[in-house]
């Protein structure tokens, strides 16, 4: 192993040891009940088998045969989730086969940040993965389960649902990928075409002709996002079944891996909560980092681990970031999109990569048994429609999408920390250009990303600066992404002006091409020194030194003045999350309203 990797899991297990302690000794409390569906009462069980045909009756209401939970997703408006329509009842035939059962113990919500971007409702989506988690915890509750499959694609699904899983952490579980859709237009004319429409060129109607042409059917969309940065992390940390992630939906490969995984599922014996442990998560960061993957992530990983014990911070991600090099290139740090990845080695490729040199922890489990090296296979569809599994090359078949270790893209992985007094934020650093890692110039002030818009339509940027935009932090108004922004700024960045933001609000998993130092902790709202900067004061981003910082004297003895958040607390449905605001923590802690074992409040 390379020694920074088990230094910083050695960290990261000290720092964990009581919270993990405590979360294994509750889950060992779980497993001695047992699953109790042998136990209900005959009342329960009755109604739990109720409006199950026949044969699976009589399976549910004896206690020999193994019953599994699909605790799905789907739903006909995300493309990424419409292709679980199919799954429930290709899973239930999958298990019957075998011996075994299903129920959809049941739904959680999915929201589309693509469709909700720039829009009212964006400010419920951080919020929706703790309610995905809860929703995920009701479907589990019934008791009737011994293991359960779960269905999800997307940017706050997949986390909200392994931060289920795990408060169920007692149970087997095993995750199922639908798969992206086939490629549209390419990233970089999208990209262009953004621009475009954002200074005035082009009307909406085209501007809607080429985003149906980039998203346009069943499956994930295939830049390289949230979306599948989840489904690159559910394979590496061992959810998935191997080389799984990125086979195209609605094909015979993808119902042959459903299939499988389903049967899978019959064999698993750890329990998730035992199954992925302090290895399996520094795993997932060291994915993140050698795929350029979303910095979204910086605060989800933090929070799936936090539910198992486990304490991870930046700081992890900062150093993790120093030795593990950067080996693909896709949009938004390339032009090729996941299909191209996929066709060019895919995971198995990177996994291999990263165990040959000692950056991958080998030795844990998987929803596949112990070891990593199950994971540098390759699925085909083999003779009379069967699945099999081949090596991965050897070699890249693009060297412009998928590189190796020994002549990587970087040398480093695509994220940094920065620090200063205007607190403490990450970056995505790899898509960034060299001459872009230190941008100086004057702040000009938003309190929301429709009045920079509104400074852009009136010509008042055009000049040096960076943006801070504030009060877009989990307590002020659910820090929802400010992707919008990217096409206005990079417009700017395209005409030479050197440009950059600050925010304690999110950036997209698509967005890196405007230097942007996102998720500052402390929040506005919670007192930090963004709510303190004013139009003119001079600010620092130095991503070579990792700082951060306001050079103006005097700025941290300014008091601040508070806007009126009066419009982020109803209208859309955000009245109903007013206790996830005042419950939340900061984004280094996971931006969650859950706490530590342990340390739950009262």
């Amino acid at each position: 192993m390379h020694p920074v990797i088990t230094e910083i899991t050695a960290a990261i297990r000290a720092r964990s040891a009581k919270s993990r302690a405590i979360y294994l000794q509750r889950l060992e409390e779980e497993r001695s009940r047992s699953i109790m569906r042998g136990k209900l009462l005959c009342g329960n069980l009755a109604h739990g088998a109720a409006a199950c045909g026949k044969t699976e009756k009589e399976a549910l209401l004896g206690s020999e045969s193994k019953n599994f939970a699909i605790v799905t997703a789907y739903n006909d408006m995300l493309s990424a989730h419409e292709p679980f329509k199919l799954y429930p009842a290709l899973i239930k035939r999958a298990l019957a086969d075998a011996g075994a059962t299903a129920q959809v113990g049941g739904g959680v919500p999915a929201m589309c940040d693509g469709v909700t971007q720039s829009q009212p409702g964006m400010e419920l989506s951080l919020f929706s993965r703790d309610n995905i988690a809860q929703g995920t915890a009701v479907a589990l509750a019934h008791n009737m389960f011994d293991g359960a499959l779960y269905l999800g694609v997307c940017d706050k699904i997949v986390p909200g649902l392994l931060m289920g899983a795990l408060a169920f952490g007692h149970l087997p579980a095993i995750f199922v990928p639908a798969g992206p859709m086939p490629s549209g237009i390419s990233n970089a004319e999208k990209a262009s075409v953004r621009q475009a429409y954002a200074k005035g060129e082009i009307d909406k109607e085209a501007m809607l002709k080429v985003e149906s042409a980039s998203y346009h059917s069943p499956g994930t969309c295939t830049f390289y996002g949230t979306a599948n940065s989840n489904q690159m992390m559910m394979e590496v940390m061992g959810l998935h079944l191997p080389g799984s992630s990125f086979v195209n939906t609605n094909t015979p490969l993808r119902d042959l891996l459903t299939e499988a995984a389903a049967k899978q599922a019959m064999r698993i014996e750890q329990p998730v909560g035992k199954m992925l442990d302090i290895e399996n998560f520094v795993n997932a960061i060291v994915g993140l980092l050698a795929t350029g993957g979303s910095t979204n992530h910086t605060i989800h990983l933090i929070a799936m681990a936090r539910i198992a014990g486990i304490v991870i911070n930046w700081d992890d991600f900062g150093a993790l970031s120093k030795v593990v090099p950067l080996l693909t290139r896709m949009y938004p740090n390339g032009s090729a999109d996941v299909n191209a990845f996929h066709a060019a080695g895919g995971m198995p490729f990177v996994i291999r990569e990263l165990l040959d040199a000692g950056l991958l922890h080998e030795d844990i489990d998987t929803v596949v048994g112990r070891g990593m090296r199950a994971y540098t296979k390759h699925p085909e569809l083999g003779p009379d429609h069967t699945l099999t599994y081949v090596d991965a090359p050897r070699k890249s078949a693009d060297s412009t999408v998928l590189a190796s270790v020994d002549h990587p893209f970087d040398s480093e992985g695509g994220l940094r920390v920065l620090e200063g007094n205007i607190g403490r934020a990450v970056i995505k650093s790899s898509a960034l250009k060299p001459e872009q890692w230190i941008v100086e110039a004057d702040a000009l002030v938003f309190e929301s990303q429709e009045a920079l818009k509104e400074a852009y339509k009136c010509g008042e940027l055009n000049r040096d600066f960076i943006a801070v935009v504030r009060y877009q932090g989990p307590r002020a108004n659910g820090m929802p992404e400010l992707h919008g922004l990217t096409p206005v700024l990079g417009a700017l960045q395209d005409e030479g002006y050197r440009v950059a933001i600050v925010t304690d609000g999110r950036m997209s998993g698509a967005s890196g091409k405007v230097p942007a130092a996102i998720h500052v902790t402390p929040e506005a709202l919670a007192g930090g020194v963004i709510g303190k900067i004013r139009n003119g004061d001079r600010i620092v981003l130095d991503v070579k030194r990792g700082v951060l910082e306001v050079t103006t004297e005097g700025v941290e003895a300014r008091e601040i003045v508070k806007p009126s958040l009066e419009n982020n607390r109803h209208g859309m449905g955000r009245q109903l999350f007013v206790a996830n605001r005042a419950l939340v923590n900061g984004a280094e802690e996971g931006a969650t309203i859950f706490d530590l074992p342990g340390e739950e409040r009262a």
